[in-house]
């Protein structure tokens, strides 16, 4: 327990326990997307469990507002601004503008300390911006993840390099990420390495969805029966137009050829990936194509897969929690701790490569044991409560200077 002392005079002290003495700090919690909502959720409970540290509000710019949603009302999460940002055909011109702008009255009314944002969306590199210049400190959550070419992934790596250069508290999820951030010069002591808070939310929900299966869930396990199943995913803005069609040629030879196997693909709204999708695969009996699935049907899917085939960051950190061996779909990755623990394989768009490893994790009891059984990388879990304590102790040194 930490304490200080007032002197009450001729030598006599009163000991005072100095959480009794800390001022409450305002936090705003931004984010817009469904991936920033599920790792930013555990961390708004988390918050939420300290009402007389921490004045806690949500913001939501809803850059995605269906898919984002969907993850509110899982984790039982009401935002206290909604600035309801999506519209038809958006570019990241006119959104970010947006974000900033419409971010203004929420930070000049409510004054936070602190504005917390997560990863490498346009939400992130725009709220951080607003956040800057209201004068909060910013806090990145999973911060210093780096591919070093500004155009794969794109915007995001820009979005992330952006973000890192205006914020003040750096959580990065591994040690590859805080050497990512020493390199470029952050004071050590302003980096925390905490795990990711996706596997919070990850191992918080997945019992959850086996106690309280969804009407989905029922009907697509009936449907599955026992067959071994490859959930894909896919909606990168680099794999867009050729890399589409490589990654369909490659999941339409790959169905054709295994017949016993089911392939679901829940498939992203985007016109640019569902016309070559269904284009492609739409009438192949065992691949079914699906609208995007609700967050806890998706950990459900994760779950009773076999093999995962995607482009997204967020699956490369979940699914080595649940034993599964994932494909990525791009040519290179801001993630490269799962590559080098061997969770994860880059197979890009190249048809060719997609197929081959897949048959090899299929055919080959022994190598899909092995990359099944790997440690992730990505956490314990716990993330969340560090972030808290460090929290914590920033307002204690703020009492002791």
């Amino acid at each position: 327990m930490v304490f200080y002392l007032y002197e009450l005079g001729n030598n006599h002290f009163q000991h005072f326990d100095k959480e009794e003495f800390m001022e409450m700090k305002k936090i705003l919690i931004v984010f817009g997307t469904r991936p920033e909502a599920i790792k930013m959720a555990p961390l708004v409970k988390e918050f939420e469990k300290y009402p007389k540290d921490f004045d806690t509000r949500v913001c939501v710019t809803a850059q995605h507002r269906e898919m984002l949603d969907q993850v509110l009302t899982f984790f039982d999460i009401k935002p206290q601004y909604d600035l309801d940002l999506m519209t038809p055909g958006q570019d990241l011109y006119g959104l970010t503008a947006a974000i900033i702008t419409e971010l203004k009255p929420v930070l000049e009314s409510f004054k936070p300390d602190y504005v917390f944002v997560h990863g490498d969306t346009t939400t992130t590199m725009a709220s951080s911006i607003a956040g800057f210049y209201s004068g909060a400190k910013v806090c990145h959550i999973e911060a210093g993840l780096r591919t070093h070419n500004k155009y794969a992934p794109f915007p995001e790596e820009i979005n992330r390099q952006i973000t890192g250069r205006v914020t003040d508290f750096h959580f990065a999820p591994t040690q590859v990420s805080r050497e990512n951030l020493l390199k470029e010069n952050i004071d050590p002591k302003d980096i925390l390495v905490t795990g990711n808070t996706v596997i919070d939310a990850l191992l918080q929900s997945v019992e959850k969805i086996k106690r309280e299966p969804s009407v989905l869930v029922k009907q697509l396990d009936k449907k599955l029966n026992n067959a071994p199943l490859l959930l894909v995913t896919g909606h990168r803005r680099e794999n867009h137009g050729e890399g589409f069609i490589r990654i369909c040629e490659a999941l339409k030879t790959i169905a054709l050829e295994r017949p016993e196997l089911q392939i679901i693909y829940p498939v992203h709204l985007n016109p640019k990936v569902l016309e070559p999708v269904n284009r492609i695969l739409g009438e192949i009996d065992n691949i079914q194509l699906i609208e995007p699935l609700a967050y806890h049907d998706f950990i459900w899917m994760m779950d009773r897969a076999k093999i995962i085939i995607t482009d997204s960051g967020g699956v490369q950190e979940e699914a080595p929690s649940l034993g599964k061996p994932v494909l990525v779909m791009r040519e290179t990755t801001e993630r490269p701790e799962a590559v080098d623990a061997g969770t994860v394989i880059l197979v890009g768009t190249d048809t060719q490569k997609i197929i081959d490893e897949t048959f090899a994790l299929l055919d080959n009891e022994t190598h899909f044991k092995e990359m099944s059984s790997h440690h992730n990388p990505y956490g314990d879990g716990k993330a969340c409560g560090r972030i808290l304590a460090f929290m914590k102790e920033l307002e204690l040194e703020e009492i002791s200077n």
